[in-house]
């Protein structure tokens, strides 16, 4: 499996931003599905989540501001993200489960100014 993230940038306060996630591979629509994010000087955290069903879960943080979703015809998972804040900013990163085992992308930036 490989995951290909793409959608960081710079964005004002307030802003938004969607990221995607394509995924390569035939377990995409078993596959319980992330978004993480790593600050400098902060440990990485789990931002939202999708479980193969759809169900989500969200971090207090960012709860009411950004969404997770999934499309299983395009294999993609994506995380549109609304009223941005500097606290926001990190690497985002995307990850794959299924059974046992764990894939990751490989990050994209996503700064926010204020």
């Amino acid at each position: 499996v490989q995951l290909q993230a793409s959608g960081g940038g710079l964005v004002q306060a307030g802003g938004s931003l969607r990221l995607s996630c394509a995924a390569s591979g035939a377990t995409f629509r078993f596959s319980a599905l992330g978004w993480y994010r790593l600050a400098p000087g902060k440990q990485r955290e789990l931002v939202a989540d999708i479980s193969r069903t759809g169900t989500t879960t969200y971090r207090d943080s960012v709860k009411g501001r950004f969404t997770i979703s999934r499309d299983n015809a395009k294999s993609t998972v994506y995380l549109q993200m609304n009223s941005l804040k500097p606290d926001d900013t990190a690497v985002y990163y995307c990850n794959l489960q299924f059974a046992a085992l764990s894939y990751w992308g490989q990050g994209t930036q996503v700064t926010v100014s204020s």
